[in-house]
């Protein structure tokens, strides 16, 4: 009799099962990833009490403002093409109306190593040219009408038209989530379109305390810094001396900058010093300074180098501290 109970229940259990496996399996809807959008727009802006370019100030040691935009297309996550625009408030001896950049590249990315590869226009509309008066510079050519009846008084002179470009190649190595290094080069054959080529080159060092050194505060902080030196060629005739008629050499020069940063959301305010190894009397010669003034001082003498015989003297190449309080969006993270 119990062998009869067994078997009815051995057999029970193998149709329960046959069943079960009929039965048909309600379908399970897994929701399909994201559609990968591949564009995206960087924007932002800025002031500051003072725009420093490559050691040198472009605003006359006054307050400037800023602003950017870049549209951008991710061909994959480790593949962008961009372009952009932006523009900045400067004080120049040409008077130009303000710095204007246009500018396009690509970056790739490689594991650690993200490269950034361009070309970068500078334009300066809305300038004068002052040389005194339409006549012949040193090296016997003729500088004509394009130029005002006018001279700075301290005798500079300088073209109406300063536009010029760069190529450029850059490459950070991110160590891990503080540490971050980068070389960066640029090249251009006619720096500021005096007829000087013009390199630059410079490395970097960032450092970004770990986020909750604020706490839950959401204020995040890093410390960057570069050291880069700016060789040039020689300039045309219109900048040209007494004793170099055909055009000057300019100075090579060092720069360097370090600094601290503080963020919060979208918002940055950074506290950088600045300062090159350029004299006055070569920095009045690279930069025609509107402002630069001589120094007949019985310690100093005046400012007279080999390329600078007026013998005055700029300080747009010195030491000097910037704040600058900016703001950096992009669509796809904060316009969702």
């Amino acid at each position: 009799m119990k062998k009869l109970a067994l078997l009815a229940t051995a057999l029970a259990m193998v149709s329960g099962s046959a069943l079960a496996a009929d039965m048909p399996v309600k379908a399970v809807k897994v929701p399909p990833p994201p559609a990968f959008d591949p564009w995206d727009i960087a924007f932002g802006g800025g002031i500051m009490n003072d725009y420093i370019f490559r050691g040198i100030t472009q605003s006359n040691h006054k307050p400037s403002v800023t602003a950017y935009f870049e549209p951008r297309y991710n061909v994959t996550k480790d593949l962008q093409l961009y372009i952009g625009a932006s523009a900045e408030s400067i004080s120049f001896p040409n008077r130009a109306a303000a710095e204007v950049d246009i500018y396009g590249g690509i970056r790739p990315t490689f594991g650690a190593f993200a490269f950034d590869i361009g070309v970068w226009g500078y334009l300066y509309p809305g300038g004068t040219c002052y040389f005194g008066a339409p006549g012949i510079d040193f090296a016997g050519n003729f500088q004509g009408a394009d130029c005002a009846e006018k001279a700075l008084l301290n005798a500079n002179v300088i073209k109406k038209n300063l536009n010029f470009f760069e190529v450029y190649g850059k490459v950070t190595y991110t160590v891990n989530d503080n540490w971050a290094f980068g070389v960066n080069e640029y090249y251009t054959p006619s720096y500021l379109n005096s007829g000087a080529w013009g390199n630059y080159t410079s490395i970097t060092g960032k450092y970004t305390a770990p986020s909750t050194l604020f706490g839950s505060s959401g204020v995040g902080m890093f410390v960057s810094g570069e050291f880069g030196r700016q060789w040039l060629g020689t300039s045309d005739s219109f900048y040209g001396t007494l004793a170099f008629p055909n055009g000057i050499k300019y100075a090579d020069y060092n720069t360097w900058n370090i600094g601290v940063a503080f963020t919060y959301k979208v918002f940055t305010l950074d506290l950088r010093y600045y300062d090159t190894d350029l004299s006055k009397g070569d920095c009045n010669a690279f930069t025609s300074d509107f402002a630069a003034r001589g120094n007949i001082t019985a310690s100093t003498g005046t400012f007279v180098t080999a390329i600078n015989p007026s013998g005055v003297g700029s300080n747009w190449c010195s030491a000097a501290g910037v704040a600058k309080l900016s703001f950096d969006l992009t669509a796809m993270t904060n316009l969702k």
